[in-house]
């Protein structure tokens, strides 16, 4: 059988009372929210709980990181000697995600192997990163995942299946699979239900994955021949991967590559979900720069890019205090909008000074954009239809270039693995 990457896991579920408190969102959301996340260490306290074995990026830059580490590695070894988990050995899970507006987002959780995966742009490997990967940003994510006795993903990988051959076939026998958890999820988060599945369909999820990953069929598709099969793109968590992927090479340093090719830090545990599903919105991710003297920035910024007023190819719409402005690049540095804005934002920086944050939704945009120094960017549509074509061609996007669905509709931290 054509080789895929992905398998079966020893997939570790917190026992059903405790998974109204348990899961969490994302650590890489709200990072200009927090009493978003106040309100979630306020929801949680005194419970078992994920928000306390992982690390909400808004307190990656506090004091005390360290200590914050030292007790998620103790946490995760204190729920481990409790057993507050059931263990489904050599197991997937088919999940279903009822949205905040209702709509329902199905994936199946197992492991992929980090062999065949590269992060790096240009790379041709069966999983892939959809977008530039940040190299200052691993070594923080290293150092939490470095001692850590579990893994929880929030990561999303997608599979480019038309035809419903993998995933949607679960949808409509899920009933006469075993129900391992159900749960409400906090703050607009919705729902979410997990069947496990038998090895009769896990056999045929396999062989569906060998199929999209058969070169021949894969040529047909994309109208190419020289280049590498990609089964797996990256939606969300593309960092947290590039952590799994860097913390199994420090690995294979230390102990060697064939001890550590049969050690479960060779895997991540994932959800796949498939680029098709009606219920996967993808948004753009909007930008605010922070500390800045805004007229001295508009002016640089609009010789550079060679703005113009109105829409255009390449246009986004920049807001100070309450007023916006929509404009147009031309003298693009990327072949999309949200490249040629980052490279001048990283540009003007280290020049300059500010700094840049990430946002899903334009509200908080413009709640930020309202503060002296600060500017916001509201940045165009992404078409998905446009992501396994634009990756196996032209390699990653450029960084934070789409999301999928607002923050709440991220995926919530739930199933754990052992990764020691």
């Amino acid at each position: 059988m054509t080789k895929t990457g992905f398998s079966r896991a020893d997939i570790l579920v917190p026992r059903q009372p405790l998974l109204d408190k348990w899961c969490v969102v994302a650590c890489d959301q709200y990072t200009s929210e927090p009493a978003y996340w106040e309100e979630v260490e306020k929801t949680t306290e005194g419970a078992p709980s994920a928000f306390n074995i992982t690390f909400p990026e808004i307190y990656l830059k506090d004091d005390g990181a360290d200590g914050r580490i030292d007790s998620i590695n103790r946490t995760m070894k204190k729920y481990l000697k409790k057993n507050i988990f059931s263990e489904y050995r050599q197991s997937l899970i088919y999940t279903e995600r009822t949205l905040d507006s209702g709509r329902v987002r199905a994936g199946i959780i197992g492991a992929l192997d980090l062999e065949e995966y590269d992060f790096r742009k240009g790379s041709e490997t069966l999983i892939r990163a959809t977008e530039g990967t940040v190299v200052e940003r691993i070594p923080p994510r290293v150092k939490i995942r470095k001692n850590a006795s579990l893994e929880s993903p929030h990561i999303m990988v997608l599979i480019d299946d038309p035809d419903g051959t993998v995933i949607e076939p679960l949808a409509e026998k899920k009933d006469s699979l075993k129900k391992i958890y159900e749960t409400n999820l906090m703050l607009r988060g919705g729902s979410v239900a997990g069947w496990l599945i038998d090895d009769k369909d896990a056999s045929r999820i396999e062989a569906a994955l060998a199929a999209l990953a058969d070169r021949a069929a894969f040529e047909k598709k994309y109208g190419v021949t020289d280049k590498g099969v990609l089964l797996f793109a990256m939606g969300d968590g593309n960092h947290s991967l590039a952590t799994a992927k860097q913390c199994y090479e420090n690995l294979k340093a230390e102990i060697g590559q064939e001890a550590a090719s049969r050690h479960p830090a060779r895997y991540a545990l994932v959800e796949v979900v498939n680029l098709h599903s009606p219920a996967l919105d993808f948004e753009p991710i909007h930008r605010v720069l922070f500390g800045v003297d805004t007229g001295d920035f508009v002016k640089k910024m609009t010789d550079a890019l060679g703005l113009k007023e109105g829409e255009g190819e390449q246009s986004f719409t920049y807001i100070i205090n309450e007023e916006s402005r929509t404009v147009t690049i031309t003298k693009p540095t990327s072949k999309l909008c949200v490249g040629s804005l980052q490279n001048f934002l990283d540009e003007y920086t280290k020049a300059h000074g500010g700094e840049v944050d990430y946002i899903h939704g334009k509200r908080v945009v413009r709640l930020h954009a309202k503060n002296e120094g600060n500017v916001g960017f509201i940045l165009p549509e992404v078409h998905k239809r446009d992501l396994f074509p634009t990756v196996i061609v032209d390699g990653a996007l450029p960084r934070k270039t789409f999301s999928m669905g607002e923050a709440w509709d991220k995926r919530y931290y739930l199933e754990c693995r052992r990764i020691k």
